[in-house]
Order: C-alpha cells, then sequence, then structure tokens
C-alpha cells in the first residue's frame, strides 16, 4: 500500500494530493518540501526520510504532482504551474507555518521556481537537482543536455487513444527501465530496479493511470521555459548537480544559475558521479548541503 495520506484542496475544482510527511510536524523547525521526479512518486526521497541528520532539523514533506503518485483530480489537462498552485494549497491545509524551503528532482527543479515566483513571501529558499530552467530547447541539446522531445515523443503516442483501455493496463517494463536507466543509471542494483518497475506499474494503471502518465509526459515535452521569469526570483537558491547526469547537463547549469541575478545567493554545487536523481545515487552529499544551507538560511 501506498505510504501516502491526501488532503483536499480546491484547485482545479478539487484535487486530492498525495504527500508523505513521516514525522510530526513541529513549528519550531523549518519545512524542506521534496518534489519528485517525472513518473516516480514520493518514494524516491526514502532515503531522506530515514536520515535523522535531516529529520532532527527540519520537517520533511514530499507531495506527489500532479499526473504522479496517487494524487488525483478530475480533471484530465495541468500544468507544472497547477502542481506548484496545489502545494502551496496543500502548506495551507496542513497549517505549515514558518519558513519553507522546497527541493525538487529534475522536473520537481521547475516546481521550486514556480512555487518561489507564486509565493515568493513563502518560500525561503529553493534546492533544484539535476534539472534545467529552459524548455526542451535546441539551446540545452548543444550543452550536452538529452533530446527530451524525442524521448517522450514516443510514449505520448503510443498513450494517446481513443479505444477502450484495458483494467490491466500498465506502462512496459522497457519503459520503467528507461526511466530508471536514466534516473537511477543503468548500473543500480536489481532491489533498486525492481522495486521502481513494480511502482511505476502500480501508479499508473488502467485508463486512468495511461491518461494521467500521457499527461505527465505532455507537460514534460512543451513545458514553457522559465529564462524570463528568474529575474523575479529572490531567495536564496542551492542548485546540486551530478557530473553523472544523462539527462540535464553540468555545462547547462553553469550558464542557467547565473539567470538568477536577484538571488542574494545562488549557488552550483556539483556532485561528482552524481546521478540525475542525486538524492538517491548521493544521499550523504546531498543531505549535508541541505543542512549547512537550512541551517543558514532557516533560523
Amino acid at each position: 500500500m501506498p505510504n501516502t495520506k491526501t488532503v483536499h484542496i480546491l484547485h482545479l475544482g478539487g484535487i486530492d494530493a498525495a504527500y508523505q510527511m513521516p514525522h510530526p510536524y513541529d513549528p519550531s523547525k523549518p519545512t524542506l518540501v521534496l518534489v519528485n521526479s517525472f513518473t516516480t512518486s514520493s518514494e524516491l526521497y526514502r532515503a531522506q526520510y530515514a536520515d535523522k541528520s535531516l529529520t532532527s532539523r527540519m520537517n520533511l514533506i514530499s507531495i506527489e504532482l500532479l499526473g504522479h503518485g496517487q494524487t488525483r483530480t478530475e480533471s484530465i489537462n495541468f500544468t507544472y504551474w497547477d502542481t506548484a498552485i496545489m502545494n502551496l494549497q496543500v502548506l495551507d491545509a496542513l497549517d505549515i507555518k514558518g519558513k519553507v524551503f522546497v527541493l525538487g528532482t529534475s522536473q520537481g527543479g521547475w516546481i521550486t521556481v514556480r512555487m518561489a515566483l507564486l509565493a515568493p513571501e513563502r518560500i525561503a529558499g529553493i534546492i533544484p537537482l539535476g534539472t534545467s530552467m529552459d524548455y526542451e530547447s535546441e539551446r540545452t541539446r548543444k550543452l550536452g543536455c538529452w533530446d527530451g522531445v524525442e524521448a517522450c515523443t514516443g510514449p505520448i503516442n503510443e498513450w494517446t487513444t481513443n479505444q477502450a483501455t484495458p483494467d490491466d493496463w500498465t506502462p512496459t517494463t522497457e519503459y520503467a527501465d528507461f526511466l530508471i536507466d536514466i534516473g537511477f543509471g543503468k548500473s543500480c542494483d536489481k532491489e533498486t530496479r525492481d522495486f521502481w518497475r513494480n511502482e511505476i506499474k502500480a501508479n499508473y494503471k488502467g485508463d486512468d493511470g495511461r491518461k494521467r502518465a500521457r499527461m505527465a509526459a505532455i507537460n514534460l515535452r512543451e513545458r514553457d521555459g522559465l529564462h524570463g521569469r528568474l529575474w523575479d526570483v529572490k531567495c536564496p537558491i542551492l542548485w546540486l548537480h551530478g557530473t553523472a547526469d544523462v539527462v540535464y547537463s553540468v555545462p547547462n547549469a553553469e550558464q542557467e544559475i547565473k539567470l538568477f541575478v536577484n538571488s542574494p545567493d545562488a549557488r552550483l554545487i556539483t556532485v561528482r558521479d552524481g546521478q540525475h536523481f542525486l538524492s538517491y545515487s548521493h544521499p550523504k552529499e546531498v543531505a549535508e548541503h541541505l543542512v549547512k544551507f537550512l541551517g543558514q538560511y532557516g533560523q
């Protein structure tokens, strides 16, 4: 069974937003919101939930994006902006006060920026991991990033149909392995591969699962770039990026961190041999940087 609870919020006519908050909320501590990557779930952050160096210093809450995990809405269409709004409403619904930071992996990194733009008075700092601030552009491909348009178009075409979807439909094992290979690394252990094969298939079943997976892929392929908006981000930024990331490159991150010209502290830190899902491949290093960052700005 999923390790999540749900809270109902009003955006898009109603959303049952799924979240994990493994420890009781302590209003004396800053709160770190964790946003998972494409077609994963809040289980992406299992290592962080178990890390006492983090849980002793901050509240952790992972909110599953629209189209992901156990989050559900009647609306078929939604965007990353909708998820950012949803996350802010979840914090309000759970009466989470004090300083709030947001960490997001890959697409979660885009959510961190959107939340900072929508609620600058609420978000004390953002921590993007393995991400890009651009749309899936030729510029990013020339800098060594993947071809997201090509990667997403096949699944989108496969998942777009007017025919009835069998109740036992799930994404293929080949799709799950593709995501695992680019996120966790081709050499990840069998336990990780088996877990995420099962998790992806469990989260995307039948007609509803196909539609949510399709919209998640459309959001990834056709998202808006954020370059023109980064001027308006005025909170501290800690961008962590693995040198072995096969989706978004370090040279791209080096260019884009410079676009946060009005942040009082925008820093890029690379992690040697870090994978795209950096919090999985290098949880110790990520935790050490989080403790320092929230220790500096979370008081």
